[in-house]
């Protein structure tokens, strides 16, 4: 078996390198699946990130099959004979779709969601699935099917979520890529926790389908997560597109998101948002790495310049984005409550706050939410007269112990509810704005990571992406760090 290409062991190429490999001959899709799963098998029982594997035999028979294309000089695309696990809130045939309910366990997909689909259809072979909150909700990976997702940099504190599987299976080498989705900053804040890219796209450039809504269940996001941001772009490439499924999605033919070249960052005006005048509660440490980040790209010509107010009353903001939140989690919920034997011991007290606050909620309460969600769009677009990009932190706190559910307090400020110390990523959802999140550095042991969240202008993907290249040219030396290797 060969288990290097040019020396680097196969699980270490990032994934341009690995499809080069495949489509050179230079290693086979066997080889490839042998290898991961070797890895995953020895790795993945100390983290958890991935969830129902599935055997190794069927794995390693479409393998198989994807060698003898190659052989007859066909390939399915980029992705061709790549291993990828599926977060477990998107559909994969013959998989369970859990959303890490213990109502859901045996919900086994009938159909590809749009995402894997093209993911598929790119030559990706699926594995299993990647752990999630239950129902998604909350940013730490944690639910009473499958357990708790340990932090890829050290397993005793969060990983995030909710696509904190998919960011422990990148940082600790068990995929090349991987999906996930975003509702309230979940592509965003594990890749910042395990020191990976993740973007939460356009609203509308990923469709979403299979749903039970397509008109007004529209802040969550399927995207990419990816360790560099070629690989993130390429990935974003696959799942981007219109589908007349899903009638809000973008409507213009896929596109090729990978940069030519990185932005030239002289002259590049970003905002740097902090902590909104005082708005967001931050632990120490966190604005310092980001405003660190920041000041690399301004000794590269990037114009910096501090914001403190977006121009609109962000606690009405908060509580617009309550309305919407619950009315799009609460049917969530209803539906599993209507399972045959479920009861509300089943399901998680944040789920069930959000199921029972939704009850009372009317038409015009949602009419007069809508209207500040506009508000804030609006204001947002000001600013990109201005601006190319914002920057915020991504998160508000550091990993925090994996046995903790939420964090109570930041900075001995009460957080009112279980998503509060959230509250950063919501502007970008809420805007319907593409975002990334970019690894900023370590807090003050070295040992746990941040990252440095990116917002592009409506529909601004490409020019996003192209901006987060420039800034991974600057910081080739905290790239390269990775996670401590567990014993052989």
């Amino acid at each position: 078996m060969i288990e290097s290409v040019s020396g680097d062991p196969v699980t270490d190429l990032d994934a341009h390198a690995l499809s080069r490999a495949i489509h050179a001959r230079e290693v086979s899709c066997v080889e490839v699946m042998r290898a991961y799963l070797a890895r995953i098998h020895r790795i993945n029982p100390r983290f958890n990130a991935i969830v129902n594997l599935a055997d190794d035999a069927p794995l390693l028979a479409q393998a198989a099959q994807r060698d003898a294309e190659l052989a007859r000089g066909a390939s399915r695309g980029w992705m061709h004979g790549m291993p990828q696990a599926i977060k477990d809130a998107a559909s994969a045939l013959g998989f369970a779709t859990t959303f890490g309910s213990v109502l859901l366990k045996d919900n086994v997909a009938r159909v590809d969601s749009v995402m894997v689909e093209r993911m598929k259809a790119a030559g990706c072979i699926v594995i299993g699935k990647t752990n999630m909150p239950e129902f998604g909700l909350g940013s730490h990976t944690y639910n009473n099917l499958f357990g708790v997702t340990g932090n890829a940099w050290d397993s005793s504190v969060s990983a995030g979520g909710s696509s904190g599987g998919a960011a422990v299976c990148l940082a600790q080498r068990l995929l090349p890529v991987a999906d996930g989705s975003d509702f309230m900053g979940s592509l965003r804040n594990p890749a910042a926790w395990n020191h990976v890219f993740g973007m939460r796209p356009s609203q509308g450039r990923v469709p979403l389908w299979p749903v039970a809504d397509a008109w007004i269940a529209q802040l969550g996001t399927e995207g990419p997560m990816a360790r560099s941001v070629r690989d993130l772009a390429s990935l974003l490439s696959i799942q981007a597109g219109h589908d007349p499924r899903a009638p809000l999605s973008i409507a213009q033919g896929s596109q090729d998101f990978s940069p030519r070249e990185p932005t030239p960052l002289r002259g590049t005006r970003i905002a740097w948002l902090g902590d909104l005048g005082g708005h967001l509660a931050l632990e120490p440490g966190i604005a310092q790495v980001c405003e660190h980040a920041l000041a690399v790209m301004a000794a590269e010509g990037a114009l910096v310049e501090p914001v403190s107010s977006i121009g609109v009353d962000l606690d009405r903001v908060w509580q617009a984005w309550l309305v919407w939140r619950r009315m799009l989690v609460a049917p969530r919920v209803g539906a599993a409550l209507a399972q045959p034997g479920a009861t509300r011991d089943h399901i998680k007290p944040e789920a069930l706050w959000e199921y029972d606050q939704a009850q009372a909620l009317k038409a015009v309460d949602l009419a007069r939410a809508s209207e500040m969600r506009t508000r804030l769009h609006a204001q947002l677009l000001d600013l990109f007269d201005r601006f190319d990009a914002l920057a915020l932190p991504v998160t508000q706190v550091w990993p925090f112990d994996v046995s903790q559910h939420w964090p109570r307090a930041i900075a001995g400020r009460a957080m009112d509810t279980y998503h509060r110390w959230m509250e950063v990523t919501l502007y970008a959802t809420f805007a319907g704005l593409p975002a990334i999140s970019v690894p900023a550095g370590f807090d003050a042991s070295g040992r746990l990571p941040a990252g440095l969240q990116l917002i592009g202008r409506a529909h601004g993907d490409a020019a996003l992406l192209a901006l987060a290249a420039a800034y991974e040219t600057l910081r080739g030396d905290l790239l390269q760090r990775r996670p401590p290797e567990l014993d052989a």
